[in-house]
């Protein structure tokens, strides 16, 4: 505040308590204010700057947060229907392992520790592996019986 606005007490009085304060510059001239200081420059020690607001600005989507570095490397497992397993990892373009064997029971217990939602697929697709080395170990076992029976006739 300035003394200006201090003289001025019927003009403050009157005023809302919660009206703003008005600046140096557009406070009104007291009777006791002398001509010749009209016309010169105030000091720039009274001219009070707005406040810049605190915050993040209104309309501002670029986030001012610290960026962290990220590293990309892509693990590809892929399977067969015969239940074998292949594994591949790239670091960027870097190829740090090309078909790499991997048994079916790890790629199930990895994907059931990365996700649920990983492991039901997985395992169904494990599951359907298994049950057709089953009926392939069935007819296998079918044949040999066949085998068997044939030599033993044969040994007369």
């Amino acid at each position: 505040m300035t003394v200006d606005v201090l003289t001025h007490d019927e003009e403050t009085a009157s005023a809302p308590a919660s009206a703003p304060e008005v600046p140096a510059a557009e406070a009104p001239v007291t009777e006791s204010a002398s001509p010749s200081s009209e016309g010169s420059p105030e000091p720039a020690a009274e001219e009070e700057a707005p406040k810049p607001k605190r915050g993040r600005p209104k309309g501002a989507t670029a986030s001012t947060a610290k960026k962290t570095r990220t590293v990309e490397l892509i693990l590809t497992v892929t399977g067969t229907a015969d239940g074998e397993w292949q594994a591949e990892l790239k670091n960027g373009s870097k190829w740090v392992a090309k078909g790499l064997e991997i048994p079916a029971a790890a790629v199930s217990r990895a994907a059931k520790e990365l996700h649920s939602d990983l492991s039901g697929p997985i395992d169904e697709v494990i599951n359907q592996a298994r049950d057709a080395q089953a009926a392939k170990v069935a007819a296998l076992e079918a044949e040999l019986e066949k085998a068997k029976q044939a030599l033993a006739e044969l040994d007369v």
